[in-house]
């Protein structure tokens, strides 16, 4: 498809506004089903609920106005929205793989999609090799022929590893292998999947599309032909279905989407290079800083980086640690990201005190989102934090 210009999609793609009273804002459908004049009008919508709207487990006005634009924005021919970032990775697994088939997927991914990959699936008889995604011969020499899907995330949260992902792609396309990609961290605004050649580029909407932490989503983009084939199979059955009140919030977030996320970005520059130079950090991740070991790749294939980092303490005793992040005074310990409010979320939470060490490796980082508050008063309650332990 051609390329259409960023405001364009924002402000008037799939807005029809003579059709609802020409209101700026477009209407909330919240309406279950719909009613048709006559059987045969019904009977021609049932045999294509993709492009027709009978009932909203399917397809609603509110929602396919979402679709438009988040297709558009990846470069993409369709979209599908869902209740939650998890569902938009795993229903498309559901639909892909059966028996017998095998993934290659990248270590260190999201903790659900890593638990889905590692207990769900094999249940049905499909098989995992997890790989080091920052060298592509681990990804040439996973493959068997019974490899059906190449799953990628780039950057990875916490460490923020990246894949070669034009490379990778036409690694398997080579071996007729479908790839997917979740591509929550940088958003379809700093980084565009499809344009490299991924087949599905999932996301959670939930983090900087949403943007206000007031909405649970997700959204899968890619071709016509496989995203109508996962709406109708696994997405009907399963009925991860969008509300259109979730739809409604969606979109206004997208009306500020390049705003947010370049404050956030411009924020964290100058927070990440504050940090580094404090006597008390050990070390700081971020794909945009000059020591990342992947910064090159990083350049190439991103746009922009976005507000979440991660970085260590010199002494990373676990009451260190805990001190540090419950002494922050405007800083929200939570986890997630995107939204207005700034967040930190140490990688000890998900451990007990007794099973902490700091040879375990990465438990001694700490995440950091950057919000949308001014960067002097971020570095004032992480100055004061770090000066009171």
């Amino acid at each position: 498809m051609t390329d259409l210009d960023l405001s364009y999609i924002l402000n008037e793609l799939g807005e029809d506004r003579d059709h609802y009273f020409n209101a700026v804002s477009p209407p909330i459908i919240q309406s279950s089903n719909f009613s048709f004049k006559t059987t045969a009008d019904l009977r021609s919508a049932l045999t294509d609920e993709f492009e027709n709207n009978v009932y909203s487990r399917g397809q609603n006005p509110t929602i396919n106005i979402l679709r438009k634009k988040l297709a558009a924005l990846d470069g993409a021919e369709n979209a599908l929205v869902f209740s939650s970032g998890v569902a938009a990775i795993t229903i498309p697994m559901l639909s892909l793989l059966k028996s017998g088939d095998h993934v290659v997927a990248i270590e260190n991914a999201y903790n659900w999609t890593d638990n889905f990959l590692k207990k769900f699936l094999p249940k049905f008889g499909v098989t995992t090799t997890f790989v080091a995604g920052n060298d592509l011969s681990n990804f040439e020499n996973a493959i068997r022929k019974e490899t059906r899907l190449i799953l990628l995330e780039s950057p990875t949260s916490f460490v923020y590893e990246l894949q070669n992902i034009e490379a990778i792609a036409t690694l398997a396309k080579k071996h007729n292998i479908i790839t997917l990609i979740d591509n929550s961290y940088c958003s379809p605004i700093y980084q565009q999947p499809v344009k490299l050649g991924i087949d599905l580029v999932a996301q959670s909407a939930t983090k900087y599309i949403g943007g206000h932490s007031d909405v649970i989503a997700g959204v899968l983009t890619g071709s016509d032909v496989l995203i109508k084939q996962i709406f109708e199979n696994e997405f009907m059955n399963f009925g991860p279905s969008l509300s259109p009140q979730s739809a409604w919030l969606l979109i206004r977030g997208l009306r500020t989407l390049p705003l947010r996320l370049q404050r956030s970005f411009e924020s964290t520059k100058i927070i990440t290079q504050w940090l580094i130079e404090h006597r008390a950090i050990e070390k700081v991740i971020w794909p945009f800083s000059k020591n990342f070991n992947q910064s090159d790749l990083a350049h190439k294939q991103m746009k922009g980086c976005g507000g979440l980092f991660s970085f260590s303490l010199k002494d990373s005793s676990v009451e260190k640690i805990e001190k540090f992040c419950d002494q922050l005074k405007h800083i929200l310990l939570a986890v997630s990201w995107g939204g207005h409010e700034s967040l930190i979320l140490p990688s000890i939470a998900s451990l007990s005190k007794l099973n902490y060490s700091k040879s375990i490796k990465n438990a001694q980082l700490i995440r950091m989102y950057v919000g949308l508050e001014d960067p002097q008063y971020l570095i004032d309650d992480l100055k004061q934090s770090l000066n009171n332990m």
